[in-house]
């Protein structure tokens, strides 16, 4: 029999992308959506930015233990963790004994308000925490975690996977410059300068029109986020640049898009920082720049060499393979970490791993 995971988390985005992968590593996974037990999840989500989801710990603790299946779960596995309080986490220990929390923002920093309050009040409760920032590491020892562990965010093996891409794709999706992603304040000079610089630039993302510089950004605005895998995938493989900004509140060195760029072929053109450096070679699996007029710069001259291109785009996947920032890769190292009891009980992947590049996850024990 299959060992079974109850994970707790958002069925949809990159969480649902994460439950999918433990599936296909042969678990037996069983989701639990804390935010299904809300009739409209956009004011919870106002209501856990501004109050840290005061009143709504008993409420969501209540709804996750009465939807469990009658089984036995080897693990737990929490998905960010801002609706689950220290009730609920002590109660699925003594049921069945190992919880881990992975979180791919920044609870830590300020940026969220106060969505993490409970998550904050549960880090010492995990078994093992999961974090995607050095700077996490140590902040998360300090709130009392028993076990931190520190991985980059990753790309999934199908959600991120290349796509046949027709003639009809790249009439409805091709762009030159692109960036998918959320208006954020530091976001709107960055883009108006570009546009200023002449880059052909497309942008797809809510709350841009909040932007000062809004009046500048209109024509460039195509639609808001895309959330189905399919037009998300298609629109970054049919862009000739992908930018990759980063959430200056997050305090991120690399996103999600630095992960996703690269699995489907495409070209990430994004903020030289030490984690991109480290990650892909500058100029030959990535491209990089350190303020918008550079940016500018690298823009123009990817867009008039389809060749290199071609060659960024080819290099860059078989790097981001090469360094195992994919779904399976990352799970399968915390569930080796959490349970090495388990480990590869299930299925065997070293036939398709490739030779590890880079020393990506820092272990620390409190």
């Amino acid at each position: 029999m299959s060992p079974a995971i109850l994970f707790i988390g958002r069925d949809s985005g990159t969480s649902r992308h994460r439950a999918k992968a433990f599936r296909r590593l042969g678990y037996n996974v069983s989701v639990i959506d804390p935010f299904s037990f809300f009739p409209r999840n956009r004011l919870v989500g106002l209501w856990t930015w501004h109050m840290g989801s005061l009143f709504l710990e008993e409420y969501v603790r209540r709804h996750v233990l009465a939807r469990i299946p009658s089984q036995t779960f080897d693990l737990v596995y929490v998905d960010g963790g801002e609706l689950v309080g220290p009730s609920l986490v002590l109660e699925l220990k003594r049921r069945f004994g190992t919880v881990l929390n992975y979180n791919i923002d920044d609870p830590f920093s300020r940026r969220d308000g106060r969505r993490w309050r409970l998550y904050l009040q549960c880090v010492s409760l995990y078994d093992l925490v999961v974090v995607v920032r050095d700077c996490n590491v140590s902040e998360a020892l300090n709130r009392g975690a028993r076990d931190v562990l520190r991985v980059y965010m990753s790309a999934d093996e199908i959600a991120h996977s290349p796509r046949h891409i027709t003639e009809e794709d790249r009439r409805k999706w091709g762009t030159e410059v692109l960036f998918v992603g959320t208006w954020m304040p530091e976001r709107g000079p960055f883009m108006a300068r570009l546009i200023q610089s002449g880059v052909p630039l497309s942008i797809y993302g809510c709350r841009w029109d909040r932007a000062r510089e809004w009046a500048a950004l209109r024509s460039s605005w195509r639609g808001p986020g895309l959330y189905e895998d399919e037009e998300y995938a298609k629109v970054l493989q049919c862009a000739k640049v992908n930018l990759g900004l980063l959430s200056k509140g997050n305090r991120d060195l690399s996103t999600t898009r630095s992960f996703e760029i690269p699995s489907l072929e495409g070209v990430l053109c994004a903020e030289r920082t030490s984690e991109h450096t480290e990650l892909y070679k500058e100029d030959e699996e990535g491209v990089f720049w350190s303020d918008p007029d550079e940016c500018a710069w690298k823009c123009m001259k990817i867009l008039n060499d389809k060749s290199l291109r071609e060659k960024i785009g080819t290099s860059s996947r078989l790097r981001c393979l090469k360094n195992r920032t994919m779904n399976e890769d990352v799970l399968t190292e915390m569930l080796d970490r959490v349970a090495p009891d388990k480990k590869s009980t299930v299925r065997d992947l070293s036939w398709q791993r490739l030779p590890r590049e880079l020393p990506r996850l820092r272990i620390l024990e409190a």
